[in-house]
């Protein structure tokens, strides 16, 4: 069994900002494959379902970026499953650009406080994730309201097309195919 877990605030005022990017990647997760995240268990909204032949749980945690750690701890526990190798976390970077993806099978929190916590609570670095880039916060702003701020209608196209990759190298994820998915989006796009 797989989880998925993206990373976002609950409430309709967090909708569509930045800092909910993985948050809209399970939606998009949940549109393709037909599995209702609804229900409400360990603090998350969650839903099951398959994805490549694998046994997925998606996870929406709603106990606010910050304490994520928190409820995937708890989904981590009830299903037993091993986060090193079956744990994928979805969530915003601010280094990369508007709708760039990097994966990583491992890595610090690199700043992100949702990343921070769930580190804290999993007690490893070893978990599968697709990061998705925000842009970089423009100087004189604060990091809270750029990541709470909502995206350009230019910048909401970009992040659509990374929004359909990063379900694409989920998909890869699941199936075993980390090493694939990180050459196939890691690259930045060519310029047009």
């Amino acid at each position: 069994m797989f989880i998925i877990a993206g990373l976002g605030n609950p409430t309709k005022e967090y909708e569509g900002t930045r800092h909910n990017v993985g948050f809209d990647v399970i939606d998009r997760i949940s549109e393709k494959y037909n599995i209702t995240v609804d229900v409400k268990k360990h603090r998350a909204l969650i839903g099951k379902g398959m994805i490549a032949g694998q046994k997925v749980i998606l996870a929406k945690p709603q106990t606010y970026m910050n304490l994520s750690g928190e409820s995937l701890r708890s989904i981590v526990d009830y299903y037993k499953i091993d986060p090193e190798e079956e744990l994928l976390v979805i969530y915003d970077d601010i280094s990369l650009d508007v709708g760039q993806l990097r994966i990583r099978e491992k890595g610090s929190a690199g700043g992100h406080n949702g990343i921070k916590n769930i580190i804290a609570h999993l007690g490893t670095q070893v978990f599968a994730r697709i990061k998705i880039g925000v842009g970089e916060k423009p100087r004189g702003y604060d990091l809270a309201d750029y990541v709470l701020g909502h995206f350009s209608k230019a910048e909401r196209e970009l992040m659509e097309e990374g929004y359909g990759r990063a379900v694409q190298a989920a998909e890869l994820i699941v199936s075993g195919e980390i090493s694939e998915a990180m050459n196939e989006f890691n690259r930045k796009k060519k310029e047009e």
